[in-house]
């Protein structure tokens, strides 16, 4: 088809097409995004910071705000790696503020393990990085979860 205005018709065109298509496209970008479910308390503003994380790194999240030791029980992690809350990725267990980055490397190697846990609440970790800690940074470790209550080093932080 040829536009006598020089082709600015044709460019409105093809711009109104792609506009049309680009909802349904970013909307089967999140339907693809890997689901996270957490279990944690309705109250817990480092918790929801966290989500916020993974939310950020392309995951879509269902939030329990039901506490989560149960769900730390079900999924077979030992109390000493327990942290304010528990997450399921694509059959692996998530316990505490686990980079995004980790959780996305764990499910591209898919190890037979658990999954990771970063134990207790260290300072600097997503979800424990807000400015009311005035930009400190603890080193801390992410863990590999294995059956039996093992864990080794997964990726070490600081």
């Amino acid at each position: 088809m040829i536009f006598p205005d020089g082709g600015m018709r044709r460019r409105a065109l093809v711009l109104g097409v792609l506009a049309a298509g680009l909802p349904r496209w970013a909307g089967a970008q999140r339907a693809q995004a890997p689901l996270i479910e957490v279990w944690k308390s309705p109250t817990c503003g480092c918790c929801k910071d966290w989500i916020a994380h993974v939310q950020d790194n392309g995951f879509r999240v269902k939030a329990n705000d039901t506490g989560n030791a149960a769900a730390r029980t079900r999924l077979g992690i030992a109390e000493r790696f327990g942290s304010c809350h528990t997450a399921v990725v694509g059959g692996y267990a998530i316990e505490g503020h686990v980079p995004a980055a980790d959780i996305r490397r764990l499910l591209a190697e898919r190890p037979k393990a658990i999954g990771l846990a970063v134990p207790g609440m260290p300072i600097g970790s997503p979800g424990m990085d807000g400015p009311e800690y005035r930009g400190r940074k603890d080193a801390y470790d992410v863990l590999l979860l294995q059956a039996g209550g093992t864990a080794a080093v997964y990726r070490r932080y600081g």
